[in-house]
């Protein structure tokens, strides 16, 4: 990266000749066209602190930014320089190995250095001037002059409190005043002790379950080897006893004092799981995901960064965590497509976690009941090792029927089929519970007029708005849109006009009209409020609730020995989604959420609802058969070029015009044309999927590759020259 020089006069600038210890900072500026380091001088009195890897405060213009230390040295300079002007950080930020890992990400996924820097870190701790997340302190009161005699009872009284140690200032509020006088007297002290935000006591558990013979296979495969770079893939049928494997593990990691680090998909992420992991290690773990609060996430960080902890769980973007002697990274549920970053700097966790790992020198164990079909063919190659567990450790698998609603249809039968209203009519007889998955949420999917066919659609997005009966509202699920639902038509004025669709809020609305049991449904809606993710888990658990009604993140993660009836409405659905994954993307869900029936020695039974039932994906969840659903769908990767057989690249094109969007997309499928090779297969533009969103137009190209090195000088080129586009961005998506 090629360093500029601010070379402008002003105070704070040095002007003299010669020797001068500077500094390469990369700077925090938001405009897409600067993605260089800027030289400033290390001025005396801060030539001890500053250091590589910390964040500094620098002028830049007319204003003053925050940047990261790339690089210090000694050189003759014959031109003004200016001063670095503050240190931010007392401790090192971003470490040797995270500085090599942001310019690894920046090169491959075609993005401005510090984009990846700031996606490694907390908010607290990214390059942002003005915004400080502060430490959280207790004080605390001590006796210092213990040769004071007291004046009054209430001093008596307040020193006898003391004097055994310091007693925290918030439990002597009834001494208020004498204390506010012997702090100034100095006979007590006031001190301030750090604490973290998460740091509840944990009792833990030395009862561990009696491993299966294939649990001690792949633990004594994975260590035997435990110091060297190995890549394994563990295909393990849901409720096999993934979880205790990776503990497991984790503890011979420990042995060794080195660290683990653990990531599953955000909404995997329950109390359940990160319960069981304390209860084996206590307080040696740090907790990183979204729903953190900033400072929560600061703390986390620190500990981690500080050597307090060993192992961090965390979803994504927790494989940034700054651990210095890693002995094991595992990736669970390693299939699931959050694990991809969908905006810049866009890296997939698994390849950074393949980076790291290497660099580490130790294994990576990737586990899934349903692997990603390019990790499986990794693994049939012998890129990954395979590691097999194929019995659950409650031996059997639940049976899963697949409900034809045509026919269910012509008896009446809209929402519940009749299978399913007999499966829970007598679940709910025994006492056991039940989970209903509908991958959709809001109340219904369109508000439509009768008369006109005039639908409620989004301003911004130009798609139609969700209804929401609980609040009343209209609500675009790209944008945050918000609208009130209107009752008379705007364009021909009828009161014609009624919603129509199916989500969770309705579907939860129906089941009540059939049963009186108490239900609870998760879904954004239902768990946007700090807390009330883990608060609906524990009640269901508890058996307070006996149906938990939801979408996709109640399909995995969860093990509650009561589940018994898994019942999936619009099994099928999907599969309509215009994605070349969406039949895996549904066996996937049927296979996950299937597993949470039947995890204890109760037996359990699925019912999966739709109306396109012979499709192989769904034949294939039935059976719980991950083999024959990768066997026919490779076939079909293979004669459309599809991964793993090839790469796919997107190119959105995205502007306020249309017509501009439109004809720039068209000159740079010309440009691709005249400069890639003819293996190299490019589709498009067209409009995306979403055509609008936020008020800007979307156009896109896909590439159908072999290699990289096919396509990125061209793309890297493309990427250079929109940055210093001011009208038109160029997304470029590498890996989708």
């Amino acid at each position: 990266m090629t360093p500029f020089y601010l070379t402008s006069f002003s105070p704070g600038c040095y002007n003299g000749i010669g020797d001068s210890v500077v500094a390469e900072v990369l700077v925090e500026v938001s405009a897409k066209q600067i993605d260089a380091t800027f030289t400033y001088r290390i001025p005396q009195g801060l030539e001890e602190m500053v250091a590589v890897g910390k964040r500094v405060l620098v002028p830049f213009g007319k204003r003053k930014v925050e940047g990261f230390v790339l690089s210090i040295e000694k050189k003759d300079v014959d031109f003004p320089l200016k001063d670095i002007e503050e240190v931010v950080d007392e401790e090192v930020i971003l470490n040797e190995e995270l500085l090599a890992l942001g310019k690894y990400i920046s090169k491959k996924t075609l993005c401005n250095l510090i984009t990846s820097y700031q996606a490694m870190l907390p908010r607290a701790l990214k390059a942002k001037h003005g915004h400080n997340v502060s430490i959280k302190e207790l004080s605390y009161i001590q006796l210092v002059d213990f040769s004071y005699v007291p004046k009054t009872v209430k001093q008596k009284e307040l020193i006898d409190i003391v004097s055994s140690g310091p007693v925290l200032k918030k439990e002597l509020n009834d001494y208020a005043s004498t204390l506010k006088s012997l702090l100034q007297k100095g006979i007590l002290k006031e001190e301030k002790k750090e604490i973290y935000r998460l740091n509840k006591m944990v009792e833990i558990s030395n009862t561990r379950p009696e491993l299966t013979e294939e649990q001690e296979q792949v633990i004594a495969k994975v260590l035997s080897k435990q110091h060297t770079f190995a890549p394994f893939l563990l295909h393990g049928v849901t409720g096999s006893g993934k979880t205790e494997v990776y503990m497991r593990l984790i503890e011979k990691v420990l042995e060794e004092k080195k660290e683990a680090l653990v990531l599953v998909p955000e909404i995997s992420l329950t109390p359940q799981l990160v319960d069981t992991f304390e209860k084996r290690f206590g307080n040696q773990i740090a907790i990183l995901h979204s729903r953190l609060s900033e400072g929560e996430k600061y703390d986390e960080w620190r500990k981690i960064a500080r050597g307090e902890v060993s192992i961090a769980i965390g979803a994504r973007s927790a494989i940034f965590a700054p651990f210095k002697h890693l002995g094991i990274i595992i990736i669970d549920e390693e299939h699931t497509v959050t694990y991809k970053q969908e905006n810049n700097p866009k890296y997939h966790a698994i390849d950074i976690a393949l980076k790291r790992a290497k660099t580490h020198q130790v294994p990576l164990l990737l586990g899934s009941a349903t692997p990603s079909l390019e990790s499986y063919t990794r693994a049939k190659l012998g890129i990954y090792e395979l590691l097999t567990m194929k019995k659950r450790i409650s031996q059997k698998m639940p049976q899963v029927e697949l409900v034809d609603m045509k026919e269910n249809l012509k008896k009446g039968y809209r929402i519940f089929s009749q299978e399913l209203i007999s499966a829970l009519t007598s679940c709910f007889e025994k006492g056991e519970q039940a989970i209903l998955l509908l991958n959709r949420r809001g109340y219904s999917t369109v508000v439509v007029c009768h008369d006109c066919g005039y639908k409620v659609v989004c301003p911004n997005c130009d798609i139609p708005l969700t209804y929401h009966k609980k609040t009343n509202s209209m609500k675009c699920h790209y944008c945050n849109y918000t609208t009130s639902k209107p009752h008379i038509c705007p364009e021909c004025h009828s009161q014609k006009i009624d919603e129509f669709g199916l989500g969770t809020e309705k579907l939860e609305e129906e089941f009540h009209k059939l049963f009186s049991v108490p239900s609870i449904r998760m879904d954004i809606d239902t768990t946007s409020k700090k807390g009330s993710h883990d608060r609906m888990i524990k009640d269901f658990a508890s058996k307070k609730y006996q149906v938990l009604i939801g979408t996709q993140m109640i399909a995995k993660g969860l093990d509650f020995e009561d589940v018994t009836l898994v019942g999936v409405i619009n099994g099928d659905a999907s599969l309509n989604i215009p994605d070349f994954r969406s039949a895996e993307k549904t066996f996937d869900l049927l296979s996950q959420v299937a597993g949470r029936a039947g995890r204890s020695k109760k037996e359990g039974h699925v019912y999966i609802q739709g109306f396109n039932l012979d499709h192989y994906s769904i034949v294939a969840a039935k059976n719980h058969h991950y083999e024959q659903f990768y066997e026919e769908e490779m076939k079909i990767r293979k004669a459309l070029r599809y991964p793993p057989y090839e790469n796919l690249a997107m190119l959105k094109v995205i502007a306020k015009e249309e017509t501009l969007c439109s004809l720039e997309s068209d000159k740079i499928r010309d440009y691709l044309q005249k400069n890639l090779s003819s293996s190299v297969v490019i589709l498009g533009p067209t409009a995306a999927p979403i055509p609008k969103f936020n008020n800007s137009y979307y156009y896109q190209l896909l590439l159908k590759y072999k290699s990289s090195k096919e396509v990125y000088p061209t793309l890297e080129f493309l990427h250079k020259k929109y940055q210093k586009n001011s009208k038109i961005t160029l997304d470029i998506d590498l890996s989708i």
